[in-house]
C-alpha cells in the first residue's frame, strides 16, 4: 500500500482552496464548515499554488498572536511556497517528506503549479489502520486453527 501513487490516496476527495486577500475569519468559517484541517491558497489569476494555511497557522499566527480575524488576509498567515509533491510520487516516499519535514499537510500540485488534493498525517493513520485489521484477521484465522 505505501508504494501506490499519491494520486491513488486522493482521487476522488474533494479539498479546499481559497485566494489571498480572504480574510482569516472567512477562511477559518470554511474551514470550520468542511471539517478540514487546511486550505490551500491559490492565485486568483491562474489557480497555482501560493501557499497553506492550517490550524495550526490559525491558533499559533492569529489567535497566539492576537490578530484581528477580521482584518487579517490569510496572506499574512499562511505559509507560503510550501513542499509540494507530484500525482506519481509514492505515498511512502511522501510520508517520509512529512516526517522529515516536520509538517501533517502536504499540497499535491500538477507541473505548472495547479493543486489538485492535499494529503494529510490522517491518510498514513489510515494506512495503519487498515493493517492493523489485517493482521487482527491473520491472528482470528490462526486462533481458530490452533
Amino acid at each position: 500500500m505505501p508504494n501506490r501513487a499519491v494520486i491513488k490516496v486522493i482521487q476522488n476527495r474533494h479539498f479546499l482552496t481559497t485566494t489571498p486577500e480572504k480574510s482569516v475569519r472567512a477562511v477559518a468559517s470554511h474551514m470550520r464548515d468542511n471539517s478540514d484541517g487546511a486550505v490551500l491558497v491559490v492565485s486568483p489569476d491562474d489557480g497555482r499554488l501560493l501557499g497553506i494555511c492550517t490550524e495550526r497557522d490559525l491558533a499559533f499566527k492569529v489567535l497566539a498572536a492576537g490578530l484581528d480575524a477580521d482584518n487579517t488576509q490569510i496572506r499574512s498567515v499562511m505559509t507560503s511556497n510550501p513542499q509540494t509533491t507530484a500525482p506519481d510520487k509514492p505515498f511512502a516516499h511522501v510520508l517520509h517528506l512529512m516526517y522529515e519535514g516536520g509538517f501533517r499537510h502536504l499540497p499535491v500540485v500538477l507541473e505548472d503549479g495547479r493543486p489538485i488534493g492535499v494529503l494529510s498525517a490522517r491518510d498514513a493513520l489510515g494506512l495503519e489502520m487498515s493493517n492493523f485489521c489485517q493482521e487482527l484477521e491473520h491472528r482470528e484465522e490462526l486462533a481458530v486453527i490452533l
